[in-house]
């Protein structure tokens, strides 16, 4: 008599299937985290070469890209808590235009103010002035 031959357990099949499938997805995972990774770094490269420039254009790439870096990279995020642990009045602006809903209009606001109180001597500073006169609330 011949042996009976079983056939393989199904559940064996499926196991290996799965396994090979999680493995995939993880590869798959890690070319686009790393191509967002490449992606962002050209787009903060392109924003500080357009921000030197005159026009506007940079600071928006430089912020996009710094998102998508921060996003994608432990080593990256490490070193900007690390940075602003050692300069938080210049990274603190940074961290309110990268956030979920970036507050834009109140961080420009400051930035102008700190840009007027380093350039311009006091009794021409008039950026407090205007927005005192003409953006108050009225009683």
């Amino acid at each position: 008599m011949y042996p009976a031959v079983t056939p393989r357990d199904p559940s064996f099949a499926a196991a290996a299937f799965g396994e090979t499938i999680s493995l995939v997805r993880r590869a798959v995972r890690e070319i686009l985290r790393v191509a967002v990774l490449a992606i962002g770094v050209l787009l903060m490269v392109g924003g500080f070469v357009l921000a030197l420039l005159p026009g506007h254009l940079g600071l928006p790439l430089l912020v996009i890209g710094l998102i998508m870096v921060l996003r994608n990279s432990r080593k990256a995020r490490r070193y900007f808590i690390q940075l602003q642990q050692r300069h938080p009045k210049v990274v603190y602006p940074v961290r309110r235009l990268i956030r979920r809903d970036p507050e834009i209009f109140p961080v420009l606001w400051q930035q102008a103010l700190r840009t007027e109180r380093l350039i311009v001597p006091p009794r021409f500073r008039r950026a407090g002035v205007w927005r005192r006169r003409y953006l108050r609330a009225r009683r």
